[in-house]
């Protein structure tokens, strides 16, 4: 199963795609690190960003996205546009989405017992976020 950690940030999709099969991990290169959209008022850049992440999905047979849930308010709530994103990705047709807490990934990190570190990754640390949530989903299915 290839699936697609999400980390949604400011006007960003951060992305990490990983697969899991026999217990081992695969990080495949993928052509961009994130997707971001220009204006989040403007339809046709909402469009252009859902579009941008479907092609994204259908080109590297992701079977699931997971993305790192943000408080809906308090000092670490999410903004606007992310939940702009959000809704936009969950609105991807015959495209599984799940919301994973910040807390579970945590959790699951902490009990993990495969250790990688994530410089060994050759993923970009903007990433690292992605990472976690993708992995803690993985290690849980």
């Amino acid at each position: 199963m290839k699936v697609c950690g999400v980390e949604l940030k400011g006007s960003d999709a951060i992305i990490c795609v990983m697969s899991k099969a026999n217990g081992l991990y695969d990080i495949p290169h993928i052509r961009v690190p994130k997707i971001s959209i220009k204006d989040a008022g403007d339809a046709d850049h909402l469009r252009d960003f859902q579009f941008a992440f479907a092609k994204l999905v259908e080109d590297y047979k992701i079977d699931k996205v997971v993305i790192k849930g943000r408080a809906l308010k308090g000092k670490f709530s999410g903004g606007p546009v992310g939940f702009k994103l959000e809704a936009a990705i969950q609105l991807i047709n015959n495209l599984p989405v799940e919301i994973l807490s910040a807390s579970y990934v945590k959790n699951t990190l902490a009990k993990s017992q495969v250790n990688i570190d994530f410089r060994d990754t050759g993923l970009k640390n903007l990433q690292e976020t992605a990472f976690q949530t993708v992995f803690s989903y993985l290690e849980n299915n």
